[in-house]
């Protein structure tokens, strides 16, 4: 606090060095969380492959819908941190530019990636309070709601949803249930499997 208390503003340098720190502390939770999201994964495979010695599709048809989420919600965080390590990044541009023009530049990648990350619900409070900072330092512009956005996202993952199941179950049950990846059952149909027979793998040692 300073006199009358108030508190003294913030140089340009020291605001971009808390929003790095902030931004990186960011990125060690979403770390904890992918951690958390595996954590939790490896124990629905281990109650799903126990399902199906049991024989129990349907359990296993419901585990492995969990298995998916937990999967893309990992790729998701993924993505999330790479945005945040690209606004570090620009961050540490921003030093630099202070260092020789003694004021902070506008970025659109900045802005872009701020976007972004608002709408990651494990983020999206500081990122909505950093974005505010950052428009009255004149980094970025003013956003406007975009959250409509993500619903097309949505039915393409529900077109998607059942054959990446299937995957899943085919996976983790050796075979046993779910349908193998078309990409393989295409490029090793059962009929040349059969026909090409033991004596065609022996053919070129005699």
């Amino acid at each position: 606090m300073g006199l009358f208390g108030k508190t003294p503003e913030r140089s340009p340098k020291e605001q971009v060095r808390e929003w790095t720190s902030k931004l990186r502390k960011e990125g060690y939770q979403l770390d904890r969380q992918i951690r958390a999201i595996q954590r939790q994964e490896e124990g629905v495979k281990k109650s799903l492959k126990e399902a199906a010695k049991k024989n129990d599709k349907e359990v296993c048809l419901i585990l492995a819908k969990e298995v998916l989420r937990a999967r893309k919600a990992i790729s998701r965080i993924h993505a999330s941190k790479a945005q945040l390590n690209s606004v570090v990044m620009s961050m540490n541009h921003q030093l630099a530019t202070l260092r020789l023009a003694g004021s902070m530049q506008r970025s659109t990648e900045v802005m872009k990636s701020m976007q972004q990350l608002i709408k990651v619900p494990e983020v999206a409070q500081t990122m909505r309070d950093l974005s505010k900072e950052m428009m009255r330092a004149g980094i970025i512009e003013e956003m406007l709601d975009d959250t409509m956005e993500g619903l097309d996202d949505q039915e393409d993952l529900e077109e998607e949803a059942q054959e990446e199941v299937d995957k899943v179950l085919w996976e983790l049950t050796a075979g046993q249930l779910g349908k193998a990846p078309s990409a393989v059952t295409e490029s090793l149909p059962s009929e040349d499997i059969q026909e090409a027979g033991p004596s065609s793998a022996l053919a070129g040692t005699t």
